[in-house]
């Protein structure tokens, strides 16, 4: 039990700050929205399971590889939503909403604040920038947004 509640606690203080983000970018309707997907248990199990109970289980590992994938489809603030994998040929980036791209920044801004108590996403940006897979569009609005 003390699991879910080390949870509760870091995902209620996430979507907190991302909410702030939210409505400093004008979408706090989408601060609301965001993440209600990490309350269902097909989410919240694994996830605390992962991040707070015992990751010597692989089961809690493979459990949560499941759920970040459906929370990625299921969340069109993820760039991996956006991310088409066909067929045939490469996967390809489409353009992220204005909404969802705000959402998305307001989302990483946040999870800094609850995890580091701070704002550190351009630093975040900068070390991950290339494994983020955006199109053009979407990559220069947050390139252009990230540090304001």
């Amino acid at each position: 039990m003390r699991v879910y509640l080390r949870y509760l606690r870091y995902l209620l203080r996430h979507k907190w700050y991302v909410f702030l983000e939210c409505c400093k970018l004008g979408v706090p309707f989408r601060g609301i929205l965001h993440d209600l997907s990490k309350f269902y248990p097909s989410e919240f199990k694994p996830y605390a399971n992962y991040f707070y109970g015992d990751l010597k289980i692989p089961k809690a590992s493979s459990a949560f590889h499941k759920a970040w994938l459906h929370h990625q489809k299921r969340n069109k603030h993820h760039w991996q939503y956006w991310v088409l994998h066909p067929d045939k040929g490469e996967p390809f980036c489409i353009d992220m909403p204005l909404t969802y791209l705000k959402e998305m920044l307001a989302d990483w801004r946040g999870a800094s604040r609850a995890i580091k108590g701070y704002d550190d996403t351009p630093s975040w940006y900068q070390n991950n920038k290339d494994r983020i897979m955006l199109s053009d569009r979407s990559r220069k609005w947050i390139e252009t947004n990230i540090g304001r």
